[in-house]
């Protein structure tokens, strides 16, 4: 029999684990270098603050790459867009869409060098032209192409990552590029714009990007994407209300500036090239509803019309959700 003493230790114990808070988790989140004001929380250590866990950002130049960690198990939620989500969810990937990072515009265009002889569309044919590989903006390069009856056989497009472009465009290595900011920006001191996503979107050929969650982590930590989801709207709303708190000279713009390394002049106008949904627009069925799911299912099938997928789902509905973002907005009981 054990001695009374040591099993009153034990209980008192077992009381007092039972009353210390849960061990921090590492939650692990890919984002992208694209200015967002979402971004000044991160700064701030807003996310970490509002989940109660360590976050291990994890920084990707590619949405395709972040669909890829998503689909691996080497990310928990990723920031990816319309283009690389389409794919990935064809392709089987278990990931669902909930919550939109902004509806692309001109943060992401198709810019020319000066001095190579491009002044429209269909003077790219023969000419070098980069893009990241299924990404949203190789998705609008080609739409542009096909718009503008230009054969993408006919023109030489390099699959290279927003950094490797920005270093090709300043040696003069290709003669344009559609990306987004901030290498977009970068790559206009020395070029113009010939279109951007804006009116891509005006063309039928409309772009967004979301972040996502494996449907797996979704389903066991629905506390953790509800704070995260809170966050972020908060820094939308905030945006959306004070526009005026990220131009040039307030803390907002120097911070996404620090952390994106781009120039503080130019983020307003860089953060200012998405629209970004409220809670009631994501939460609505024209964006995280039949709307999301029909542009991901337009994108796919344009994708696969470009032989960058195989086959098409019957449906993309069960991978967008709008639960979370109604969770993360409504008043606590």
């Amino acid at each position: 029999m054990k001695n009374p003493t040591t099993l009153i230790a034990s209980a008192m114990l077992l009381a007092v684990a039972s009353q210390m808070p849960a061990a921090a988790e590492t939650i692990r989140i890919g984002y992208q270098n694209e200015p967002d004001p979402s971004h000044v929380a991160i700064v701030d250590g807003l996310y970490e603050k509002a989940t109660g866990d360590r976050i291990e950002w994890r920084k990707f130049d590619s949405g395709a790459s972040v669909v890829a960690a998503l689909a691996s198990n080497a990310i928990d939620i990723g920031y990816a867009g319309s283009s690389p989500l389409a794919a990935g969810v064809t392709r089987g990937a278990p990931i669902e869409v909930f919550l939109l990072a902004g509806l692309i515009g001109k943060a992401e265009g198709l810019v020319v060098r000066n001095g190579s002889g491009v002044n429209e569309v269909k003077d790219l044919v023969g000419k070098k032209v980069a893009t990241p590989f299924v990404s949203t903006s190789h998705y609008s390069l080609l739409y542009v192409l096909k718009h503008d009856g230009v054969d993408p056989t006919k023109v030489n497009v390099l699959n290279l990552q927003p950094p490797e472009i920005a270093a090709a465009f300043a040696r003069g290595d290709i003669d344009a590029a559609y990306v987004w900011d901030p290498v977009l920006s970068k790559a206009k001191e020395n070029g113009k714009i010939l279109i951007d996503s804006a009116e891509v979107a005006k063309l039928g050929g409309p772009t967004f990007v979301a972040w996502a969650t494996r449907k797996d982590y979704a389903a066991a930590h629905p506390a953790v994407l509800k704070a995260f989801t809170k966050v972020t709207l908060d820094t939308y709303a905030h945006f959306r209300k004070e526009p005026d708190d990220y131009k040039a000279g307030t803390s907002n713009a120097k911070k996404i500036a620090d952390f994106n390394g781009a120039k503080v002049e130019e983020i307003f106008d860089e953060v200012d090239g998405a629209y970004y949904p409220l809670a009631d627009e994501q939460a609505s069925d024209a964006y995280l509803g039949k709307g999301t799911a029909d542009a991901l299912a337009a994108t796919a099938a344009f994708l696969k019309e470009q032989k960058k997928v195989e086959a098409l789902l019957p449906s993309y509905s069960g991978s967008i959700t709008a639960e979370v973002v109604k969770a993360a907005t409504t008043p606590s009981q």
